[in-house]
């Protein structure tokens, strides 16, 4: 049956496809989910355990290696990373990327049955490692709020108060609070005091833990009736606490005599939050996987709206990152640029066939876009960076179709056929040849959305939207378009000139005949200019992934391991008025001592380090980053000399490394460092483009030590444990207890007054077997100085050390990756370490190694599809010729306009080979019929390829033209460079080679059969 026809017999039928496709795309928008990246799901949990007094070697030792010994067990396990700090491991865990989201949770399961089972052997004092699988939410409606002239405690009731309300929004998953100021209940015993009444400091410490706990007191059961028993009420407020009374020796002695009580913030809180210079305290939201962020966002606006006559006057909330605002701006501008893509293809069509070919073809084209978006929507596939971009993709591809069959429909009408036997005709002749190869471009995505690992999961949208779309518009082509046509075209009287007369083609077909009959030199010419440009692709920059079209940047400053925050706060606050006095700066976000909330899915917050700061500094637009990023590089580097001070971009892809990194692993922490010193060497030489050169161990530390007096200490009564708690209630203070204020435990600390001129030889310790105080000079033999790695990483249970590098904005990764590489890979390591590198290199190979190993096997299925679709193999052997031969407009494009071959544009590259091998298709089955009605080889090429050539043309100049407005996209630019000039050439190929190629693999079975 001839579904053309049909279409046009049944017209019912057709327009209930019509109206179907465009109410079902209206309505699919509407209702469309909106995410700013696919839904991805970050296999990865992290697990915390303390160990307080621990060196970090002791740590990595101690507590880490028996749980990641533990954890790597696990089958599911890909990579075990982990920090380890003094008293602190921070292991990462990777799962292999093939497990999808619904097989993490038993797998965390299994993973927290194994880390606790692992803990009952840690070290006595250790914490219980606490497991964090929500590591990966994303908490893209990230607010700073901003209260001057709110005291802490306020503050802390403002952020339950947020919180509690945002939760109570319809989509919100979770909200995130961080910032806050750190408090606690200090009580600073004056020490010549508590020696006179002889009152030991554990004393007061024991007091004070049980000043305000909750315990159970009973029940009372009588006369069949229970009674609770409640603990009488501990010290509820800081006066109370002051009140308490302590026995010493028979005499009870109040606190407030011996000690001052005082609420106030902590000295070395884990995090400062400023916003525009002021302090500030962040608020995260996180929307459901299954929510349209867009709505969320709007209707979590709209909660605050509200509140805000609850909110008391003075408080601010200053948005930081709006994901819905930015999906939003994304969805809206893919309308625009879809409207001006159709409007372009309207107008070329209008131009080359004539106003009623350009209706025809215009409206299967809006029909195949809407009609994608309503499927989008039965099948669950959000709006997202990835979707919308398939649907651009896919644009080149959808307007082929309805082209051909348009074209066909109004040549043969044109010579006096009507419209039934014109649509059979059109139809008959190319429906099977576009079918397979529509088929044909959907298998070169296949390969990657079918993937099963986390490339497949990300970027399974990117083939699933091309499917949808190139199918929808194979269908259609062959159903909207005749109908339309039906309607629109008028029937000629069938004595018209030759349709294909006129000059471009008559200039066309005297072009192929001369490269026919020059074939040999066609075929040499194009070798050789497939050589060169296959030879320039080296000198194509390589970029995997695009700088963000977000007008925003960051600031990495990392002073000397062991620098107090409150040191780095006040150069980060230099930074912050530097910036101020910018008038295209919009907004700064200050972060001390950790990075971020994840705002976005691609950011990756660096680990808690008091040394670290961090800016996100917004701008008015996104082409005043480059000045500003140069001139804040210029000033940090100048004024910071002392700290490493960097600006990185945002990217669309993983990010927050840096692009160049060599790790090396070993057992020995020394030989590591001295390895370090030496590749940092090598690699300088061998190349100018690096930037400050450092290691993520960065310095060691100097560390005071008591020497115990063993013989002294013990006869004495005294232990280490007695000394190190002196030394700690000297200086940071022992907590005590925990003061309960609503639902907050606000520490009770206890240390000797800040402005005590004592010196740590100065101290006094309790014996508890002698029961006197003594001094601390005589239990030890003094204080030494000893130098220690207080951030030791490793990497799969085995001590790594990475080298880390920026370059210049100039130049990119690969580049710089490749003038050291062989360097640094010469050099000889020492018996049982080894080297392997990250950063950029690492992940493109990842990625590209991902996607290699499935387009073998898509490849194989196309050249398949292509040899049953012609039951032979010459011909589909000519088009498998032309596609390495499209790399060259690609290289042409890219170097001409000074464009990275990015991933986009290797998206594009993919969709250019299925728009060469569909018009491919189409031209050698137009000359195979040709040819079985009887014409000479010759003829029958020149003729077959002159009717292909203002379809060729056409699908060419819309596609091209079409790509024009996304060159002011960031994401997109290098996409549709990519497409444009391979286009371009690719015309050539197919209009060109593809009859020479045909010619040379024929030529010899025409001259078989005339001479037989």
């Amino acid at each position: 049956m001839n579904i053309a026809r049909f279409s046009i017999e049944k017209p019912l039928i057709t327009w209930l496809i019509i109206l179907g496709a465009f109410l079902g795309g209206l309505w699919g928008f509407a209702t469309l989910g909106r995410l700013e990246d696919p839904a991805f799901t970050i296999k990865t949990v992290v697990i915390s355990t303390q160990y307080p007094g621990a060196t970090a070697e002791q740590v990595a030792v101690e507590v880490s290696e028996p749980l990641e010994s533990a954890i790597q067990k696990m089958g599911e396990v890909d990579k075990i990373t982990s920090i380890n700090q003094p008293g602190n491991s921070l292991i990462t865990v990777d799962v292999y990327s093939t497990f999808g989201g619904d097989e993490l949770p038993p797998i965390w399961t299994k993973l927290r049955n194994r880390v606790s089972d692992a803990a009952r052997a840690l070290p006595e004092g250790t914490s219980v490692p606490y497991v964090n699988d929500s590591f990966g939410d994303v908490f893209g409606i990230y607010y700073a709020v901003q209260a001057d002239g709110f005291s802490d405690a306020e503050k802390h009731e403002l952020a339950t108060f947020l919180r509690r309300e945002l939760l109570t929004v319809d989509g919100v998953a979770d909200v995130e609070v961080k910032g806050l100021p750190e408090e606690a209940i200090f009580i600073e015993p004056v020490m010549a005091q508590a020696v006179n009444q002889n009152l030991a400091p554990m004393s007061i410490i024991s007091a004070l833990a049980n000043a305000d706990s909750v315990v159970d007191a009973g029940v009372v059961r009588a006369n069949g009736a229970r009674t609770i028993i409640q603990a009488p009420d501990g010290s509820g407020s800081v006066d109370a606490i002051a009140s308490l009374t302590i026995g010493s020796e028979g005499e009870v002695i109040n606190l407030f005599d011996i000690a001052t009580v005082q609420r106030d913030r902590i000295s070395a809180p884990e995090m400062l939050v400023r916003f525009n210079g002021a302090d500030a305290f962040t608020l995260g939201v996180a929307g459901l996987s299954t929510e349209n962020i867009v709505d969320v966002g709007r209707r979590a606006e709209a909660r605050l709206a509200e509140l805000k006559d609850n909110i008391p006057y003075g408080v601010t909330l200053s948005p930081i990152y709006q994901q819905h605002v930015v999906v939003d701006e994304a969805s809206s501008a893919f309308i625009v640029n879809l409207s001006m893509s159709v409007a372009i293809v309207v107008l070329v069509l209008a131009i080359a066939m004539g106003w009623r070919a350009a209706i025809v073809v215009g409206a299967t084209l809006l029909l195949t876009v809407v009609g994608t978006l309503f499927f989008m929507a039965i099948f669950s596939i959000e709006m997202e960076r990835i979707s919308l971009g398939a649907l651009i993709i896919a644009m080149g591809m959808l307007v082929d179709n309805a082209i051909v069959v348009a074209e066909g429909m109004q040549i043969s009408m044109r010579r006096g056929k009507d419209s039934y036997t014109a649509a059979d005709d059109a139809a008959a002749k190319t429906q099977i040849p576009l079918l397979g190869a529509t088929v044909i471009g959907i298998m070169a995505f296949a390969g990657i959305g079918l993937s099963p690992d986390a490339t497949g999961e990300f970027l399974f949208s990117l083939f699933a939207v091309i499917g949808i779309s190139l199918l929808l518009s194979w269908i259609l082509a062959l159903t909207v378009t005749p109908l339309l046509g039906h309607y629109f075209f008028k029937q000629g009287s069938g004595e018209t000139d030759d349709a294909y007369d006129g000059w471009m083609f008559r200039i066309y077909g005297k072009a192929l005949e001369w490269s026919l009959r020059m074939r040999w030199l066609v075929v040499v010419a194009l070798l050789a200019v497939t050589v060169v440009c296959f030879a320039g692709f080296g000198m194509v920059k390589q970029s995997f992934f695009p700088n963000s079209n977000t007008p925003m940047f960051f600031v990495h400053y990392k002073l000397p391991q062991g620098t107090d925050i409150h040191a780095t706060s006040d150069d980060m606050r230099k930074m912050e008025d530097w910036l101020a006095a910018r008038e295209e700066v919009a907004s700064v976000a200050t972060f001390v001592g950790q990075g971020a909330s994840r705002f976005m899915l691609t950011y990756d917050a660096v680990k808690p380090n008091p040394s670290y700061g961090h800016l996100i500094i917004q701008t008015e637009r996104l082409d005043q980053i480059p000045a500003l990023q140069a001139d804040l590089n210029a000033f940090g580097r100048a004024t910071f000399p002392e700290g490493e001070f960097r600006t990185t971009r945002l990217v669309f892809g993983p990010g927050g490394g840096a692009p160049i990194q060599l790790r090396i692993s070993g057992a020995d922490p020394a030989v590591l460092r001295q390895l370090s010193t030496q590749m940092i060497g090598v690699m300088q030489s061998a190349s100018d483009n690096l930037l400050d050169l450092r290691t993520d161990w960065h310095e060691q530390e100097l560390v005071l030590k008591p020497i115990y007096a063993t013989e002294r200490a013990k006869t004495a009564g005294v232990s280490r444990d007695d000394i190190a708690d002196t030394f700690r209630l000297a200086t940071e203070g022992i907590i005590s207890g925990v003061y309960r204020e609503g639902d907050r435990q606000i520490p009770i600390i206890t240390r000797l007054p800040r402005d005590s001129e004592l010196g740590l030889l100065d101290q006094v310790v309790f014996s508890d077997s002698t029961g006197e105080v003594l001094p601390i000079a005589q239990m030890i033999d003094g204080l030494e100085y000893e130098v220690q790695n207080t951030l030791v990483h490793r990497r799969n249970r085995v001590s790594t050390l990475t080298v880390e590098a920026d370059i210049p904005q100039d130049v990119t990764a690969p580049q710089v990756q490749a003038e050291v590489q062989a360097a640094v890979e010469a050099v000889e390591l020492p018996l049982g370490y080894s080297m392997d590198w990250g950063g950029d290199y690492e992940s493109s190979r990842e990625a590209q190694a991902a996607l290699g190993a499935q387009l073998p096997v898509s490849a194989l299925i196309m050249v398949l599809i292509s040899v049953l679709l012609f039951n032979a193999i010459r011909q589909p052997l000519i088009i498998w010729l032309l596609v390495p031969m499209s790399v060259n407009g690609v290289v042409i494009g890219l170097l001409g306009t000074d464009m990275p071959f990015t991933f986009t544009a290797l998206l594009g590259l993919l969709s250019l080979s299925g728009m060469l091998i569909k018009n491919g298709i189409v031209l050698v089955e137009e000359i195979d019929l040709v040819r079985a009605e009887g014409l000479p080889l010759k003829e029958a090429i020149i003729t077959a390829s002159t009717s292909r050539l203002r379809p060729v043309m056409l699908a060419a100049v819309t596609t091209i033209l079409g790509m024009a407005p996304l060159l002011s996209d960031a994401f997109f630019v290098s996409m549709a460079i990519t497409i444009m000039g391979g286009l371009a050439f690719a015309t050539i190929l197919t209009l060109i080679a593809a009859p020479v190629f045909y010619y040379l693999l024929f030529a010899r079975e025409e001259a078989r059969a005339i001479a037989a």
